[in-house]
């Protein structure tokens, strides 16, 4: 005899140990298929060329060197016309995102915990994830040293393991959930107390959405210069390559530095502009120094030298968009229920922090759009990271604080403004609600026998009778010479009248209670619903349509008689007595 046990599925031999193993396969697998999707764009464009420059291997070389290019790494050419290498530093940020979101997608998988094994720590995952893909950027960095773009080593070991960490860092948080505290113990008290404030959560948000507004506005002032110089931005095109394959490239390059042109565009609203070269300023004053620009068609929209106009000075509207949005987000935003408002040095700490936040995201975004495109005067292209990112902060400063104090001192003053009171309507008695009279004919009322006199002598065995529903008969009147009803007749109906709350009790008669009708109390025994009108369907002569149907629906099946009624409660009406002449022999007789 043997005993059936129920037994557990046997744990995954290694636990979190291979479940970091995998994530580090899964970070290896995501550099792979960035590196793979570089290549086959690079592998295009060489196939697409009529006049390649080397061979596949050659090709695979440059997908190498670019792919480390994208993530912040700087490349050189080895051979150019005065024989020294050159550095091309110049990132398209658009390609950016393809790397980040590979990293990102594959850390928040990894530390999901699978069904047959639990998931690695947070910091386990980020941490693995990370050690695979710097190991395929390891060996792409040794593959791509022999070829025409080789990436700089030490600029590699600085830009790409940042990157990479940070993206897997999201990752693992987005799959926690996106917790925004508490802090680990080893962060100072200080620091945890001030970012668990909600104006430091406030001020995040108006720090996003100055940040958008201005590179939004960068991107406009782009697209409006490009319309505005579309002929020269043409013949750039055209001059540069004679077959569609290279234009083609041209502006695959062109929608890859669009992101890098709009942060040009908010540079240059902000004040600072960017370099053209070594010593070369493109501000809204106007154009300092002599122009070395190579044709490219995202380089017409540049305004022309000399001094600026009060057309290159409306460009201004762009950082005051977005120092008022700060001012607005913080002043004007609501916080959750039930939170407290901080009152005006709140919103003008939070509007001050958001605006630091604000320059230190300009600052970073300036100093990864520009770089150096080779030696000499095209050592500098792009914005000056620093002066960006100071200008970026002492606008949404200067506009978002006073904007903010300024909305929170108005929502103060409106908060504690009295509300009109509104006028009190007059006191009016309670509305009695009156029940709809039955569509039925008024059944009659039982008979009142008159009050007993010395003459007539009461019954001496009277049989109680349950008072039934309807109108409620007079009361009989105290008065002598009122006429009383003969033993025997019958009182006609009178109905119920509705009584005021305010009437006097003295119509009832004197030393009389009012007393409801017994259909109006549940308690009562004789209480019993208000009558309905009856149904279509309890119409016998609908029954036996709808009955022949469904004989005829039924093929033959169903029996050719109705069936025998079944005992069960009345419908509402069944039992209520019809008027007096129609089809009704009366109220029954009682028998002595």
């Amino acid at each position: 005899m043997t005993e059936a046990t129920d037994h557990s599925p046997a744990p995954v031999q290694g636990g979190r140990t291979a479940a970091l193993a995998g994530a580090c396969v899964r970070g290896a697998l995501a550099a792979g298929l960035g590196l793979g999707s570089v290549t086959v764009l690079v592998m295009v464009m060489w196939i697409s060329s009529p006049y390649p420059d080397s061979g596949p291997g050659g090709a695979l070389h440059v997908a190498a060197g670019v792919w480390l290019l994208v993530h912040g790494a700087e490349l050189v050419r080895p051979a150019t016309l005065g024989g020294a290498p050159a550095p091309v530093g110049v990132v398209p940020l658009a390609l950016v995102a393809l790397p980040v979101w590979l990293v990102y997608r594959t850390a928040r998988d990894a530390a999901e915990p699978a069904l047959d094994r639990p998931g690695p720590s947070g910091r386990g995952a980020v941490g693995a994830v990370t050690a695979g893909y710097l190991l395929v950027g390891a060996a792409a960095l040794a593959y791509g040293t022999g070829g025409p773009l080789p990436a700089e080593p030490l600029g590699a070991a600085l830009y790409l393991p940042p990157l990479v960490a940070l993206a897997a860092a999201a990752g693992v948080w987005t799959a926690h959930g996106r917790p925004t505290g508490p802090l680990p113990g080893r962060v100072p008290e200080r620091i945890r107390v001030g970012l668990a404030r909600s104006r430091t959560a406030l001020a995040v948000r108006a720090a996003a959405i100055g940040l958008g507004v201005l590179l939004g506005g960068g991107a406009v002032l782009v697209a409006v210069s490009l319309a505005w110089h579309a002929g020269a931005a043409r013949e750039s095109l055209l001059g540069l390559s004679g077959v569609w394959s290279g234009r083609m490239a041209l502006l695959l390059l062109a929608v890859a530095l669009a992101p890098n042109a709009a942060v040009w565009g908010a540079a240059y609203g902000l004040g600072p502009g960017f370099l053209l070269g070594t010593g070369v300023a493109v501000t809204p004053i106007g154009v300092t120094g002599t122009a070395v620009a190579p044709p490219f068609p995202l380089l017409a929209a540049v305004p022309a030298g000399g001094p600026g106009t009060w057309v290159n000075w409306t460009v201004a509207v762009v950082p005051v968009a977005a120092g008022a949005a700060v001012g607005w987000t913080c002043g004007g935003g609501r916080r959750g229920a039930g939170a407290r408002d901080g009152g005006l040095r709140d919103a003008a700490f939070a509007a001050l922090l958001a605006a630091v936040l604000v320059g230190a995201a300009v600052a970073v975004l300036a100093a990864a759009a520009g770089g150096p495109l080779g030696t000499g005067r095209l050592a500098a292209f792009g914005p000056v990271w620093w002066r960006t990112g100071g200008a970026a902060a002492a606008w949404a400063a200067g506009l978002g604080v006073p904007v903010a104090v300024g909305l929170r001192a108005w929502r103060r003053r409106d908060d504690a403004a009295p509300a009109p009171s509104a006028p009190v309507p007059p006191a009016s008695p309670p509305s009695v609600p009156v029940p709809s009279a039955p569509a039925t004919p008024a059944s009659p009322a039982p008979p009142v026998p008159a009050p007993a006199t010395p003459e007539q002598s009461p019954d001496p065995d009277p049989a109680p009778e349950a008072p039934t529903a309807g109108p409620v008969p007079a009361p009989a009147s105290t008065n002598a010479n009122a006429p009383q009803p003969k033993p025997g007749s019958e009182a006609a109906p009178v109905p119920l009248p509705v009584p005021s709350p305010d009437a006097s009790r003295a119509s009832s008669g004197a030393g009389r209670e009012e007393r409801p009708a017994p259909e109006d109390e549940p308690g009562d025994p004789a209480f019993e619903p208000y009558a309905v009108l009856p149904a279509v369907w309890e119409d016998p002569v609908a029954r036996e349509a709808r009955w022949t149907a469904l004989k005829e629906a039924s093929g033959g099946l169903m029996a050719t008689f109705p069936p025998a009624p079944v005992a069960g409660p009345a419908a509402p009406g069944d039992d209520m007595p019809e008027a007096p002449g129609v089809d009704d022999p009366g109220p029954p007789q009682r028998r002595s």
